[in-house]
């Protein structure tokens, strides 16, 4: 049973397995949750450009989330790739294991467990497929049909929507405009999931409390289903998806470049049982040999550097083994003790 996908046999309980039972402080219908707080929503079409720098800077300090709309990216584009990735999720088992095991290096990968809150395995309720780009497009899977077209397409277009957050990112921050681009943004991954419908939502997530190690994410959700949450001020908010918008979130790559100006945010994904949902995370790295470190140019005598400087490859080593702790041990202050 341990084998099987999530998307295999959810459907032969009545119950969760223990395996994916939360412990009770992290269980959803132990949560608080905030009533009538939203994620700001920005246009990234708005004629007054200081205007928009104004509220991403401030989103993410708040939030260290937001949601952009008009960002370029047409929606035939965007309907054609999550439908593509629930064409995917619903091949049968054998078919998706062989499609998604080309990479002798393993970087093109389906799995159903994935993070780690702790140094144990944690099970999430989730079928999620992840592949990097460029060269490794040859790993791709070939079905269904037009996979490599379609993905190929969207993650070009989400590359070109990736920069102009960055460039604006750069330029709030007083760095050079393309300071975020090149190696820092140079190794993106796409990561679909598909959220099957959970007998006891309850007792179970999808995706576990984290932050992102990474730059940014910029996430395709689907519409009329509800599950992604930010945690802010000891509670939850919802974020609501909105047609043809892309979730962006800080990751803890660019709370450290900024000097902690701003915040990767605690977030998860909840499940519900009547309902399956798909999104599409695509993931901004930086490649393993660049330098993660606070910009040199925000650091003063009277603002020291709040984090202590780690490649990349080094940073995400650490990361899966220690998960989320590992963020207070990149701190400048606790290194030093």
């Amino acid at each position: 049973m341990a084998q099987k996908l999530v998307s295999s046999w959810y459907n032969l309980h009545s119950a969760v397995p223990s395996s994916y039972v939360q412990p009770p402080e992290t269980r959803p219908d132990n949560a608080v949750f905030a009533s009538g707080k939203l994620v700001p929503v920005i246009d990234l079409e708005g004629h007054d450009r200081p205007d928009i720098i104004r509220n991403i800077l401030k989103s993410s300090q708040d939030y260290g989330f937001f949601q952009v709309i008009n960002h370029g990216v047409s929606k035939d584009i965007v309907d054609a790739t999550l439908n593509i990735f629930k064409e995917f999720h619903a091949m049968p088992e054998d078919v998706k294991i062989k499609e998604s095991s080309k990479d002798p290096n393993g970087r093109c990968k389906l799995y159903t467990s994935s993070g780690r809150a702790t140094k144990d395995v944690v099970k999430y309720w989730k079928d999620s497929l992840s592949h990097p780009m460029g060269e490794f497009m040859e790993y791709w899977p070939d079905k269904p049909l037009g996979y490599r077209e379609v993905v190929g397409k969207y993650t070009e277009e989400l590359r070109k929507v990736g920069v102009k957050i960055l460039e604006l990112f750069s330029e709030g921050l007083g760095l050079n405009t393309e300071y975020l681009c090149g190696g820092l943004s140079e190794d993106p991954v796409v990561l679909s999931h598909y959220y099957p419908p959970c007998p006891q939502p309850g007792l179970t997530l999808g995706t576990s409390i984290h932050k992102d190690p990474n730059l940014i994410t910029i996430l395709l959700q689907q519409v009329g289903i509800t599950a992604l949450q930010v945690f802010k001020d000891g509670e939850w908010i919802a974020v609501d998806p909105i047609p043809n918008a892309f979730v962006v979130n800080i990751g803890i790559v660019l709370q450290i470049i900024s000097n902690g100006r701003l915040v990767a945010a605690k977030h998860r994904v909840i499940t519900n049982s009547s309902s399956g949902r798909h999104s599409v995370a695509y993931f901004v790295n930086p490649t393993k040999e660049s330098l993660v470190e606070p910009a040199k140019s925000l650091i003063s005598p009277t603002s020291p550097p709040v984090f202590r400087s780690m490649t990349f490859g080094e940073m995400t080593t650490n990361f899966l083994t220690k998960g989320i702790q590992f963020e207070e041990e990149l701190r400048t202050v606790n290194f030093q003790k």
